[in-house]
């Protein structure tokens, strides 16, 4: 199970709860140091299974492909994929706009584009597993895209840049399961908790419990077995913001994302 931003908040959370459950945790982070304290903190905890650590950047889509391609040649097989990494509307840049490595608006980079590109390249292996999964972290906080300005170059806000990132994984897991239907990999989405204590939350509401128990019921949930296209509000199914339901729409920003990751 590759779970990406592993090496801090719902993801560490996660990646640990998956080790007590004795399962093959692929552990991703951008930090060296934070990676290896984290896999050996995984590996310390009782039942656990094999532990293996992968480093990339995922505001680069040069390391994306390189994370992809490390899996690849080293994993025989992928049961569950969470694209959990991501950062919020003002950690990093304190509200102002940033870009990627590739020139892309930093949020729609990080929490939708990378996963994207990460999904895509490791489908295959998700396929001859299967049954697998994959596992989207979005959040309720979503903005309808704008297409004709999808990296916000106009009128900039860090909170509408995060909402629209959170959205568009949405559209995608959305897409993604029509294309996947029949192949026994399903995919989900989720709004976790409100305002976990994670480093991009400054004040707190849910406990990070409460989001790693909701992800973990659509990682490895017997009830969800099967389920896929659906986003949950927790562990409850939920609606989406009514763009995530415009096929039109969905087909434009995978039209849009198979071009910038060319």
């Amino acid at each position: 199970m590759l779970v990406t931003g592993a090496t801090d908040g719902l993801g560490r959370g996660l990646a640990l709860k998956l080790a007590g459950a004795g399962a093959t945790v692929l552990v991703h982070g951008r930090d060296p140091e934070r990676l290896r304290a984290t896999s050996h903190e995984l590996r310390a905890v009782e039942g656990a299974g094999p532990v293996r650590a992968y480093r990339a950047d995922l505001a680069s889509l040069a390391e994306v492909r390189a994370l992809a391609d490390a899996v690849l040649a080293a994993e025989t097989r992928l049961d569950v994929l969470v694209n959990n990494a991501g950062i919020g509307a003002s950690i990093p840049g304190g509200g102002e706009r940033m870009e990627s490595a590739d020139g892309f608006e930093l949020r729609f980079a990080v929490n939708y584009l990378a996963g994207y590109l990460l999904t895509h390249r490791l489908l295959d292996l998700l396929r001859v597993s299967a049954p697998a999964r994959i596992v989207n972290v979005s959040s309720a906080g979503q903005m309808a895209l704008d297409f004709d300005d999808l990296m916000l170059e106009r009128d900039y806000s860090g909170v509408r840049a995060y909402c629209q990132s959170k959205l568009a994984q949405v559209l995608f897991t959305f897409e993604l399961a029509e294309t996947l239907a029949g192949s026994c990999v399903t995919a989900t989405c989720l709004h976790p908790a409100t305002y976990m204590p994670t480093k991009i939350v400054p004040q707190p509401v849910s406990t990070l419990e409460e989001g790693v128990e909701a992800t973990f019921a659509l990682v490895a949930g017997e009830a969800l077995e099967g389920v896929s296209g659906r986003y949950f509000n927790g562990t409850r199914e939920s609606l989406a913001d009514p763009q995530a339901y415009d096929p039109g729409a969905r087909r434009r920003l995978d039209e849009i994302s198979r071009r910038l990751v060319a």
